[in-house]
């Protein structure tokens, strides 16, 4: 879970319903210039005192954390620690040069709590500071503007800021924070599936899933006819006779097949579109999201392949009727559509909940 840290400093008059918000969605901090604030809030919350300005007071108050600006203040943490001892200090770090990224790097690589501040809309110096201080055992807080900047920011470099401090525009900007932080996509259960018919269903429509990343070998996108079954898909990484290899794309199946998204969502292939996302999934069960590129549609034979589960569960998928669409195995192996047969297993997931509108929801829903 990311951290989401909240500055209420000069909010003004929505300042009291920010602070009742961020308690009700347990924001990780509240960072304030002024003790009464910090006075308010409850243990659940870590309380973050920054003063600012170029001068620091001679006593702190009751808070969990200082953080301090060495560069206008002229002291290290170091130096605070030993003059005070029992409280925990903090560095803020304004991004604005070179020299400044340097002392960004070396917080990141040093302080238990780093707040970086970049002024400059470029995510390159974020990448910078999050390389050099990989392994480092302090958290890195990066400001952001807003909840979108703040979602960036927890992807850069695939491992992102240990969490953000944001200044609220709005009531509701701290929920929208803590959804965002909290996103994380699950890995899903996989199951060895048998294969109990394999057939020929004429033309329909199909859709290839172009991403905008490389999958690895043992990775695809989870397909199926209903909510309830899905069948593991592999991505074009593995060699073909006729035609490069295009290790960005899934042929994924036929345009009604459900697929797994964001949330424990489904979407429909054919919903899928540029700039959207679905989620990867490997034959271990890891996942991640990818961006959508395109997703091509396009009129060809189509297959059907029906298998069952241990317990009984029945999958369908229906995908394109060629040799080089493939589905993954137990062990990575890769199997080609028109090879499967009665018998074969194959790799899947089998949802629980039935779905309306893609979300999961518990009703009485029959798919057939």
């Amino acid at each position: 879970m990311k951290l989401c840290w909240l500055d209420i400093r000069g909010l003004g008059e929505i300042k009291k319903a920010v602070i009742e918000e961020a308690v009700h969605q347990r924001v990780d901090a509240i960072v304030a210039d002024d003790p009464d604030d910090l006075g308010l809030l409850p243990p659940t919350v870590k309380r973050v005192y920054f003063p600012g300005g170029t001068a620091l007071p001679e006593d702190f108050p009751d808070a969990d954390l200082v953080l301090v600006d060495p560069a206008r203040q002229g002291v290290t943490t170091a130096e605070l620690a030993e003059a005070h001892p029992g409280v925990d200090f903090g560095v803020y770090v304004e991004i604005v040069d070179a020299a400044t990224l340097d002392d960004a790097c070396h917080a990141a690589r040093t302080e238990d709590a780093s707040v970086l501040d970049f002024r400059d809309p470029t995510k390159i110096p974020l990448e910078i500071v999050l390389a050099a201080a990989h392994g480092a055992e302090g958290s890195i807080i990066t400001r952001a503007g807003d909840v979108q900047e703040a979602d960036i920011i927890f992807g850069v470099l695939e491992h992102g800021s240990d969490g953000v401090m944001m200044a609220p525009l709005a009531v509701g900007d701290a929920t929208r924070l803590r959804e965002t932080a909290s996103a994380q996509v699950p890995d899903v259960g996989l199951v060895e599936l048998t294969v109990t018919e394999v057939a020929h269903v004429g033309m329909g429509e199909r859709a290839c899933v172009d991403t905008c990343t490389y999958f690895e070998k043992n990775e695809g996108i989870l397909v199926g006819s209903t909510s309830k079954g899905m069948i593991l898909c592999v991505s074009e990484t593995h060699p073909l006779p006729y035609m490069p290899t295009r290790p960005f794309r899934v042929n994924a199946g036929a345009i009604h097949s459900y697929t797994l998204s964001r949330d424990a969502r489904t979407n429909y292939l054919s919903e899928l579109r540029s700039g959207g996302s679905v989620m990867a999934v490997d034959t271990s069960g890891r996942t991640r999201m990818v961006t959508v590129g395109r997703v091509k549609i396009e009129t060809r034979p189509l297959l059907s392949v029906r298998a069952v589960s241990a317990g009984g569960e029945e999958v369908n998928l229906i995908l394109q009727d060629d040799w080089h669409v493939r589905v993954l195995g137990p062990g990575d192996k890769v199997l080609n559509s028109t090879e499967l047969k009665p018998g074969d297993t194959v790799l899947g997931h089998l949802p629980t909940e039935d779905r309306h509108v893609g979300y999961p929801i518990r009703e009485y829903c029959l798919e057939q």
